[in-house]
């Protein structure tokens, strides 16, 4: 049990003690941990995404007699180019993008604009420091009681006297 006992040891504990608790904090925020349920589901969601495109969808178009998956056009030097594959991959992007902006992006958005506050509008009147009435902003003298108004930043009534 010595071992245990040595302030080298002793040190060293503290240290990993405190550098894990850190990254404890950090894993267990809730932001982490949504972004890798949201990696997750989107990752499952992208290979029923495919699986739509490829079994449903491209059969569907005739590319000389089979589906387009299959297609493909042999080049000069051997290989082949598989112009259907590659239809599929694009097909699948696009509706999983049209997925995610009508069903995720657009739903935020109208949730976000529904609770963010609005900034203040800018005050185009302001109240008479001595009769109190409403007045337009850039006002010099006061409608109703007559009185020679402070400029629009100042409001004081002694500083409207010259005192």
């Amino acid at each position: 049990m010595a071992f245990w006992d040595n302030q080298n040891v002793q040190r060293a504990e503290k240290a990993t003690v405190g550098v894990l608790s850190g990254f404890k904090a950090f894993i267990l925020r809730g932001n982490v941990v949504d972004l890798a349920i949201g990696i997750m589901i989107g990752v499952a969601f992208s290979g029923v995404v495919n699986s739509l495109v490829s079994d449903i969808i491209t059969p569907l178009i005739p590319a000389v007699g089979k589906g387009l998956s299959d297609a493909s056009i042999t080049v000069y030097t051997g290989g082949t180019l598989r112009y259907g594959h590659f239809i599929n991959t694009v097909l699948s992007f696009l509706i999983l993008a049209l997925v995610i902006y009508f069903f995720i992006v657009r739903p935020v958005n109208a949730l976000m604009d529904r609770f963010k506050p609005r900034p203040a509008a800018t005050p185009t009147t302001r109240e008479c420091p001595y009769c109190l009435s409403t007045i337009p902003l850039k006002a010099t003298r006061c409608a109703y009681c007559t009185a020679q108004l402070p400029p629009a930043g100042d409001l004081s009534p002694a500083r409207a006297q010259g005192v």
